[in-house]
């Protein structure tokens, strides 16, 4: 009888340690981006914001007593690699959810298989409008976003440009890729609505770097600004094609404008380019500097300056904006977590805004056209472009849903970069 006891008490030890081995297991969450070539001014800031928020979280105990354990990703702007990345991440991997996507195209290419999989996807910088809309058909959508979409941005640039600067000839120099022929439509859609024809839009591609020919178009159609949509490296060769034609107008343009590569290429021939910023590396509340402090510290970046600060700040929510729902599910199955971000019902203190019921069953934007400001290059870095906006910067940005912007109902057949 007391060995049978004994016995007894041995499998239940086994048992009660198996079970905590299980219950200590981490959650693992997939991080996608560039890290490497001309986007990766975007990706690592995004994952080194990322990073930071993991840390912050497994330091406090974790998420529902388990660590989170980041497993990264480069997907090298490519969407072929993101294609194989989303695959090896959900049957190799088995992440719980994913966060990242830079590049649109490569959202659009490799969001599916998670949508298939059933396992959220937090988009925490990829702006196309349609991201979070490719799935019009299907009556669940695991797809979120924590970046302001191109339906909000391209009004903000033509509202810029029109009516507070009084430009009444401007033209859009757009990259080939989805998202710049993308953003190019909304800028287009947006200058209709204010009775403004481009007087030129012009195209290139990745890698360009003569933009002679585009700019000589813009230039003998009398263009008094140049509106923008691409990345740092190409935007860059903009401005330094403007100075070495000893022409110089205003650029306005997406929030890429923002990027280190941007900046540091183009020299002075940046300066005074404008765009809208979700986060501008200014530490005017308590938790935008600890955040700055704690990134600095961290990571060391040249000259204090983040690469891409918006990139660090969405990374950094998109972190706790997932612990948020997983805690409030108190589960890791997508469905589930899915579930608890339509319903958030915490406020979650983010570096970019208050995140208050950010998303709803409908609505899986957690960016309002209330959020963003107006920065620019000043000095190689991006400042607050006015006065009020440092105001409004400084105060608690909630999402507005009657600052809502639609985005398009479905996404275009094709995917690419």
């Amino acid at each position: 009888m007391k060995i049978h006891f004994a016995k007894l008490a041995l499998v239940s030890a086994v048992l009660s340690i198996s079970g905590l081995a299980v219950a200590a297991d981490p959650i693992k969450i997939g991080v996608d981006g560039p890290f490497t070539g001309g986007s990766s001014s975007m990706g690592v800031s995004m994952r080194d914001g990322v990073r930071l928020a993991t840390a912050e979280i497994n330091k406090a105990g974790g998420v529902l007593g388990r660590q989170i354990v980041l497993v990264e990703r480069d997907d090298e702007a490519k969407n072929e690699r993101g294609v194989q990345i989303a695959q090896e991440l959900i049957s190799k991997e088995k992440v719980t959810a994913a966060v990242g996507y830079i590049n649109t195209g490569v959202a659009l290419a490799s969001q599916r298989f998670f949508q298939e999989a059933k396992i959220p996807v937090m988009n925490n910088v990829a702006t196309g409008s349609i991201v979070t809309k490719q799935f019009p058909d299907q009556p669940e959508n695991y797809i979120f976003r924590n970046a302001a979409h191109d339906s909000i941005q391209a009004p903000m640039i033509v509202e810029e440009a029109i009516a507070r600067r009084g430009f009444k000839k401007v033209a859009i120099l757009a990259d080939s890729t989805n998202y710049g022929q993308l953003g190019r439509q909304d800028l287009e859609t947006a200058l209709t609505a204010k009775g403004i024809k481009p007087v030129a839009v012009e195209k290139f591609n990745i890698k360009d770097v003569d933009m002679t020919a585009q700019l000589l178009k813009a230039k003998e159609a009398g263009a008094e600004a140049v509106l923008t949509y691409g990345i740092g490296p190409e935007l860059a060769q903009i401005a330094n094609g403007m100075t070495k034609l000893g022409w110089k107008v205003p650029m306005i343009g997406s929030w890429t404008l923002s990027m280190a590569n941007f900046i540091d290429n183009a020299g002075p021939g940046g300066e005074g380019a404008r765009m809208p910023q979700t986060f501008i590396q200014q530490p005017d509340t308590a938790k935008r500097k600890a955040f700055i402090d704690a990134y600095l510290k961290t990571f060391k970046p040249k000259n204090n300056r983040i690469d891409s600060p918006v990139s660090a700040a969405q990374g950094y929510d998109s972190i706790y904006l997932l612990a948020a729902a997983i805690k409030q599910a108190n589960s890791t199955d997508g469905p589930k977590i899915r579930e608890a971000l339509e319903n958030l019902t915490a406020k979650v203190e983010g570096v970019v805004t208050t995140y208050d019921k950010p998303f709803t069953k409908d609505d899986h934007e957690a960016i309002t056209a209330n959020i963003p400001v107006f920065g620019e290059v000043k000095d190689s870095r991006v400042a607050f472009a006015y006065a009020e906006d440092m105001k409004k910067n400084a105060n608690v940005r909630v999402k507005d849903a009657k600052a809502k912007v639609a985005a398009p109902a479905a996404a275009p057949a094709a995917a690419k970069k």
